[in-house]
């Protein structure tokens, strides 16, 4: 679907411990918009489905009611035994004894074959490598001393894991062999991806609670392969973040259907970035972030979600008990330092913040900016005047604040501290504070608050920079609070260029433009903005201002 789990209700495994919601056959699928756009294209699901329970009979239709012209495979994801399974092709039960990789290449096989002369799109699910852990038959590894055994499985898990893997890579071998004596290999595309981490009895972790089932690295962070003629400068490694719902438009774009956004209902949004750029090497990432989540319709400690940039990664667990984590998983991947159990330097508070406001901005609702962290600042601003700035900020209540020390500096890099003002706590949700710098300079004036707590915490805010004495530019945004726009009207030069820049309180750019002045002024929309407070930097050649913007929705 191109669709995160909290829009479809699919939050974990159907049928599993706690049990999981179903897919609903009215989301748009894959290949319901093949079929509406390119019916000459084919559509197979091989393998298993698990997106539905088998049973009442009528549901062995869906499959076929998500667009797949052919479904071929098992409903549920654990076969019971390799060789002995019941498999569904378009609602018709049988027996196999075949072992089920051997035969979903088989299937996937047959099916291209009727397709030789047409474009195709083939979802290929192996059940294996997975448990039980059955020892694959001997000519498709190379693992020796597998007896069977239920003592041999249980002391030596990862040995028949091994050797399903090695099987799985066989088979798949044995398709791509299969493909090229009709000619259709050189001419297909493949991604292959993992669904997830490996169990704790075969992960390769120390710590194998954080293995599959869980949002940490070892549970979401799975291998990813793309090879075919779309690839440009083939052999490359990408560090681009990519998330399986990218599959989504990815897929469609691989084969020629780029309008697919016209067949996506407004009320039905759709999270998948492609990756063709990534493919065709003309970009090196599409998205800034990615996201993760578990949840099942009987909650346990293992439900959350997860978000996660190039360097940082936020988890927020679902029960309320459970506290939040934050790690650095380019230096502790495996996640064992906690960055939350201390203060967090300014680096990984922007990090943190910058997360944990995305995830808000996405789930729509909830907070999940943890204000027990070291205090935050929830806006700083400041106005320039005729003979002081005048800076304001607000924070979050805390009755553990000391003080805040105001530093200035005139190039942003060397800060000089020029004054404190005393915490006062009060029963008041946000706590308002400011500061009057009477010794500004002319030109450039940037300036920073640290907070410090009890505790010898400190936080410090976003640096701001504001020009005094420099320009007589005057600048009003109405209205204010805004609601899906903001009118910037200002005195300054028709024609002259400004970079318009509104930003969080944590100084996360959510636009950035430069716009040449009309007579009409300059509008922004704000229509995919968020509530809250943000601050509009307005920059000219040599002037700069800032005004606290609300909008409100």
């Amino acid at each position: 679907t191109g669709r995160y789990s909290f829009r479809t209700g699919v939050g974990g495994i159907i049928g599993g411990i706690g049990g999981s919601g179903t897919l609903d056959t009215a989301e748009i699928t894959i290949p319901k918009i093949i079929k509406a756009l390119k019916p000459s294209i084919g559509r197979a699901h091989i393998g298993k489905w698990h997106l539905n329970a088998p049973v009442p009979i009528g549901n062995l239709q869906f499959p076929n009611k998500m667009g797949y012209e052919h479904f071929e495979g098992p409903f549920i994801g654990q076969l019971t035994n390799y060789y002995n399974w019941t498999k569904y092709t378009n609602g018709v039960s049988s027996t196999v004894t075949n072992y089920a990789t051997s035969e979903n290449v088989n299937n996937a096989f047959s099916w291209i074959k009727t397709h030789s002369n047409n474009p195709f799109f083939c979802w290929l699910a192996f059940n294996a490598p997975h448990e039980p852990l059955h020892a694959p038959p001997a000519n498709l590894h190379t693992v020796s001393g597998l007896t069977g055994t239920n003592g041999d499985i249980n002391n030596n898990p990862k040995k028949y894991f091994k050797a399903m893997v090695q099987a799985m890579d066989t088979e798949l071998g044995r398709l791509f062999d299969s493909l090229k004596t009709i000619n259709k290999f050189d001419s297909t595309d493949f991604i292959f991806i993992g669904d997830n981490g490996s169990t704790p009895r075969t992960a390769q972790i120390t710590d194998t609670s954080r293995a599959k089932g869980t949002v940490y690295q070892y549970g979401i962070h799975v291998p990813m392969i793309v090879s075919g003629p779309s690839v440009s400068n083939p052999g490359r490694v990408s560090e681009a973040l990519v998330n399986t719902v990218d599959l989504f438009a990815t897929s469609l774009e691989l084969l020629g259907i780029n309008n697919w956004q016209t067949l996506i209902p407004i009320n039905k949004p759709v999270d998948s970035k492609s990756i063709l750029p990534i493919i065709k090497n003309t970009a090196t990432e599409v998205r800034p972030w990615a996201f993760s989540e578990i949840f099942k319709q009987t909650t346990d400690s293992d439900d959350g979600k997860a978000i996660q940039n190039n360097q940082y990664k936020l988890i927020d667990f679902d029960a309320a008990s459970q506290p939040q984590e934050f790690y650095n998983i380019s230096s502790d991947p495996l996640e064992q330092n906690n960055l939350l159990t201390r203060t967090l330097s300014q680096t990984e508070s922007n990090n943190y913040f910058y997360l944990c406001n995305q995830m808000g901005s996405l789930i729509g609702s909830g907070n999940y900016c943890n204000t027990a962290l070291p205090v935050k600042f929830l806006d700083f601003y400041g106005n320039d005047f005729s003979n002081k700035i005048r800076l304001n900020w607000a924070v979050s209540t805390s009755t553990n604040n000391i003080s805040f020390d105001i530093e200035r500096s005139n190039d942003g890099i060397v800060f000089q501290k020029i004054g404190t003002v005393n915490s006062a706590s009060n029963s008041a949700a946000i706590n308002n504070y400011f500061f009057q710098d009477f010794n500004c300079i002319n030109g450039n004036n940037y300036y920073k608050i640290k907070q410090r707590d009890l505790d010898g915490r400190t936080t410090t805010s976003s640096i701001i920079k504001i020009a005094h004495g420099k320009s007589n530019t005057q600048i009003s945004v109405f209205p204010n609070p805004a609601k899906e726009k903001i009118q910037i009207n200002l005195n300054g030069t028709l024609g002259a260029t400004y970079q318009i820049m509104l930003q969080t309180a944590e100084g996360c750019n959510v636009y950035q433009q430069k716009h040449s002045f009309s007579s009409e002024g300059i509008m922004i929309s704000t229509i995919n903005i968020p509530s809250g407070v943000y601050f509009l930097n307005f920059s000219g050649a040599s002037e700069q201002k800032t005004i606290k913007v609300i909008i409100q929705k």
